[in-house]
């Protein structure tokens, strides 16, 4: 090997490093460096902001107010949770001499009724918001995919949809409220009526994108794929499950995403409005009880709404990632 071609391998092989080092760091940059800067920017700027405003209960709460707040809600909740041990060990302590003393009594079992913590609520809304949205999905995706195959059904429905997607929750929840109390009367029911008007009402509003969304990537499907199914002659429904559902899967999520994060937001005014539980009622809780330390906890609810809709939507594209063929198509 020649003394010059040898220095041509080795810059070669340098460029190749340096390009690699290149897309790393810009990977790391983009991906924490970033994110971080933006982050302790928006802080700065917050507790700047926060000091200079004074309410009627108090100074705003900056980023140090919030942080100890989390702190105090997270030990009021295992304060909650050694009452509720506590309650039961006391029950089964009382239900065992009853049983010494009367070997056929019947053992009842009485339910915890203490309050609900800061950390039950953001369980139970997002049971609620989940279930809506499954509700929703279960609807609107047979009904796009209807839609988007059938010209004249859109035609139909279309003006319906358009129509009720503006309708605001807080115009939904009234009527939903009245029609779940003349229905669902029942001495055991299996679910609580509030749960059920917040489903309903997440359903109502979030359906919409879904159905939109659909409808518009079935019917937008490359006539290349429809002709080779016709030439095959595929039955409907592995016309649907072949063709349709493969090539319109990045418009379908693309229209769950958006129905997601609104499916979270009317969840939240929801509970507010209606008082039903989860944290739209800690919200609005918080700020009929008027303490000191209300401002910092409604912003600290603030911040845990925020991140679960961010998460719920990174949960979305995660699984759009996984069942889309075409990865390109996913965006951020």
């Amino acid at each position: 090997m020649s003394l010059s071609t040898a220095t041509i391998n080795r810059s070669t092989v340098n460029e190749k490093m340096m390009k690699t080092l290149k897309s790393v760091f810009n990977k790391v940059t983009n991906t924490l460096i970033l994110p971080a800067v933006g982050i302790a920017i928006f802080l700065v700027l917050w507790s700047i902001t926060a000091s200079s405003i004074h309410t009627s209960l108090g100074e705003f709460p900056g980023p140090n107010a919030v942080v100890k707040q989390f702190s105090a809600l997270y030990d009021e909740h295992n304060t909650e949770r050694e009452k509720a041990e506590a309650f039961y060990d006391r029950q089964d302590l009382r239900n065992a001499k009853k049983l010494e003393k009367k070997p056929d009594y019947v053992v009842k079992t009485r339910a915890y009724t203490g309050k609900e913590t800061f950390f039950d609520q953001i369980l139970t809304s997002l049971i609620t918001v989940t279930s809506g949205f499954l509700v929703a999905a279960f609807i609107a995706i047979p009904l796009g995919i209807w839609m988007g195959l059938s010209a004249k059904l859109n035609s139909a429905i279309n003006p319906i949809v358009q129509i009720f997607k503006p309708v605001s929750p807080l115009a939904w929840l009234p009527l939903v409220t009245m029609i779940v109390s003349a229905l669902y009367v029942s001495d055991d029911p299996m679910v609580s009526k509030s749960f059920l008007t917040s489903l309903i009402t997440v359903s109502l509003c979030s359906l919409w994108p879904m159905v939109i969304n659909t409808s518009i990537g079935v019917s937008s499907i490359d006539s290349d794929l429809l002709n080779v199914s016709k030439v095959l002659r595929l039955p409907t429904f592995t016309h649907i499950k072949k063709i349709v559902l493969p090539a319109s899967i990045p418009m379908i999520f693309t229209g769950m995403r958006l129905s997601f994060g609104v499916a979270w937001m009317v969840l939240i005014a929801a509970e507010m409005l209606a008082q039903n539980p989860g944290l739209g009622k800690f919200v609005w809780d918080e700020f009929q009880n008027g303490s000191s330390d209300s401002l910092a906890r409604i912003m600290a609810a603030v911040v845990v709404i925020g991140f679960i809709g961010f998460l719920l939507d990174r949960i979305m594209l995660a699984l759009q990632r996984k069942v889309s063929w075409d990865k390109s198509s996913v965006s951020v």
